[in-house]
């Protein structure tokens, strides 16, 4: 009887720590995409339960796109597409990358995507009343990460104000259903709605816990399913040894060393090259390092204003560090995107140093909007050290391990330390390992800046059938970094099945500078 019961929860994709019994099986939702929508995509909205233990009671509406396959003739179904995040937006994301699949792909599958739920055009959560009142609340806190103890106390007691406004706010019950584990299920809805038997998924970035989340959830619904630049799923949500409870989410996956080695990459590689192609350079590796030393050493005596009004940016030391650190991610310049690539940073740079002699009034301050649509999801998937835990000194770790760069990490997830308790109800973490109707192709840079290679080796091995497909190169995702030898491994198995040879390893199609 209890074999009887666990089996029936796994088919409900309800874990027993998650119900006391099966639900009922959820309403497939009917999608006619007939709304107005992006030039060659058609969008549609789909309903879908908000609490999976009682499927039938109340529904949240997810936004859902799609790219009809190229060769209908030989369509083989859907893939799904997820951009990770938290926070990312399906409906804006697709569009944005649809050409950077594998033609192969396009031509055999209906690519599809959705916003999250409590993302985007979803059902979201509403912890304000309007931007406005969000942004006067976050008003007083500096722009990037706090530095020195005045800005790191009121960072967090403001973010511990954030969650109680979104706990006071929330009319709906939803914070209590934003985990990966319910967008897992939704995933799993949108694939019978759109018939197909089992699931085609490609999940970049955070999108390879959703992946790895339904894979363990519905291990017999598994057709295909490709994770690029992968999060270690084990160190994420729990950690993999007790000591590890005591550091936050992004040191346990080691992200800020993985932003440390892409940063001494990005000076090394702009040092080598020509002024012409990395306008920072000056003139050999070292020389660049300690030019980058320097401009950071003048930023933490005060802003800087880059520019002219009514163009002109103000930096300070934090918000420089988090920008160089986001730019990071592409090392070659994305298509569509001009600004983007390691060459793009180099030219921001240059900025800076070159401004350095015309101090700003005041430092940047103001929180990112929208902040609850990456807050629902994170701290609802993770287990952070709390509230009175001694984040300054995580922040001197991480900045002792990762030099300039490590602190940003920290304060990340410091958000997180006060966020409503209920948010992690239907959070899952693991088991991981439980065998899949297919295998899963993990993807991964060797040079990630944001979720470390070791990661994606760990999402590979950890999985009950992982290959791992690595790619000799730096940025955030190979989808974003392209690579041909690796988009046409992914084709092949996306289409036919056929895995890449273990201990494969591709090259980029360009390398930065």
């Amino acid at each position: 009887m209890v074999a009887a019961a666990a089996a029936a929860l796994l088919l409900a994709g309800l874990t027993p720590s998650a119900a006391t019994a099966a639900a009922p099986s959820p309403p497939v939702p009917q999608l006619d995409w007939k709304q107005p929508c992006v030039e060659h995509f058609e969008c549609d909205t789909a309903q879908v339960p908000l609490d999976y233990r009682t499927p039938q009671g109340q529904s949240i509406q997810l936004a859902v796109i799609r790219h009809r396959a190229t060769d209908p003739a030989h369509r083989i179904g859907s893939l799904f597409y997820n951009p990770g995040g938290p926070g990312g937006s399906g409906t804006q994301a697709l569009p944005a990358v649809y050409d950077l699949f594998p033609e192969q792909v396009r031509k055999q599958f209906d690519i599809v995507s959705f916003d999250p739920r409590g993302i985007g055009s979803s059902t979201t959560l509403h912890c304000f009343t309007d931007p406005a009142a969000e942004q006067s609340l976050l008003s007083r806190l500096p722009a990037g990460f706090p530095v020195g103890e005045e800005q790191q106390s009121a960072w967090a007691d403001t973010y511990a104000r954030f969650g109680r406004q979104c706990a006071d706010s929330d009319r709906t019950g939803l914070l209590a259903h934003l985990s990966t584990a319910d967008v897992a299920r939704d995933l799993d809805v949108l694939r019978q709605a759109v018939g197909d038997k089992q699931l085609s998924y490609l999940g970049t970035s955070y999108g390879t816990l959703l992946g790895a989340t339904y894979a363990n959830l519905f291990p017999g619904r598994v057709r295909a399913m490709v994770l690029d630049s992968a999060i270690d799923p084990v160190a994420w949500t729990t950690g993999r040894n007790p000591q590890d409870r005591a550091l936050t989410p992004f040191l346990r996956t080691g992200s800020d060393l993985a932003s440390a080695r892409a940063l001494d990459a990005f000076l090394d590689r702009c040092g080598a090259a020509d002024p012409a192609a990395c306008a920072f350079s000056a003139g050999s590796p070292e020389a660049t390092r300690a030019k980058f030393t320097q401009l950071l050493d003048r930023l933490r005596r005060g802003p800087v204003t880059v520019g002219t009004p009514p163009q002109a940016l103000t930096y300070d030391y934090a918000s420089a560090v988090s920008i160089v650190t986001s730019m990071l991610y592409a090392a070659s310049p994305v298509p569509g995107f001009p600004d983007t690539g390691w060459a793009a940073l180099g030219a921001q740079l240059q900025g800076l140093w070159t401004a350095l002699g015309t101090p700003a009034a005041s430092p940047p301050t103001g929180g990112l909007p929208s902040q609850a649509q990456t807050l629902g999801v994170l701290c609802a998937d993770t287990a952070n050290p709390p509230m009175d835990a001694d984040y300054a000194g995580l922040a001197d770790l991480a900045g002792a391990r990762s030099g300039a760069v490590g602190p940003y990490w920290v304060w990340q997830t410091q958000r997180c330390a006060a966020w409503p308790a209920e948010a992690a109800r239907d959070r899952y973490d693991g088991p991981w390992n439980r065998p899949t109707s297919a295998p899963i192709l993990v993807v991964a840079n060797t040079g990630d800046p944001a979720w470390p290679y070791e990661g994606s080796h760990a999402m590979a091995d950890t999985l009950a059938r992982g290959r791992l497909l690595t790619v000799d190169g730096y940025g955030h995702t190979v989808l974003g970094n392209p690579s041909s030898c690796a988009a046409g491994y992914e084709e092949r198995y996306l289409v036919d099945g056929r895995l890449p040879p273990r201990g494969q390893v591709c090259a980029p199609d360009r390398q930065p500078f």
